[in-house]
């Protein structure tokens, strides 16, 4: 392991970094991979049965949740964890497949407004039950009941923490 920040090349008088301990070290890099592995099954998976990666499926259902089956494309970008560039080039390509459709905002001349087409509606509900038993298989069904409420209570704190985070970024600029 390593101890200090001048092996990294780092100058003297570099605050010295707070390692990880051997056994949050064996943590990270597993949750690193299961994340990783499981996003991989879950978005090969989903491209297999209804042909469209994990990204478009989160979309698709965070605007099925929505009022009128409508949200704020910035609005959408932060409910699905993404930039808004990002975003707006898999809009351009949903609505090339006639799943979305995106609409100025009445209220904001410069906004614009995603929603779902039946067609998209459709898509979602052919795919959801294929990516519902994923996501059971491979993630619920290798856990304990007390795992996952474990799981649960710990990405809800990490989850909380990064928002916080990423709004204070965005308060300051950062």
């Amino acid at each position: 392991m390593i101890e200090n920040s001048t092996s990294f090349g780092y100058a003297s008088g570099v605050a010295p970094a707070r390692w990880l301990s051997d056994a949050e070290q064996r943590t990270w890099r597993a949750f690193l991979e299961a994340t990783q592995r499981l996003d991989e099954q879950l978005d090969r998976e989903l491209q297999h049965q209804a042909g469209m990666p994990l990204a478009y499926y989160t979309i698709l259902v965070m605007l099925s949740e929505a009022p009128e089956r409508t949200l704020r494309m910035s609005e959408l970008a932060d409910r699905t964890w993404s930039s808004r560039s990002r975003l707006s080039h898999a809009i351009d390509r949903l609505e090339q497949n006639g799943w979305v459709c995106r609409v100025k905002c009445p209220s904001d001349k410069r906004g614009a407004l995603a929603v779902l087409t039946d067609a998209g509606f459709a898509v979602l509900a052919e795919a959801a039950p294929g990516h519902v038993e994923s996501v059971r298989r491979h993630l619920f069904d290798q856990l304990s009941n007390e795992q996952v409420r474990k799981l649960g209570e710990i990405s809800q704190v990490i989850a909380a923490h990064l928002a916080s985070a990423a709004a204070e970024c965005s308060a300051d600029g950062t």
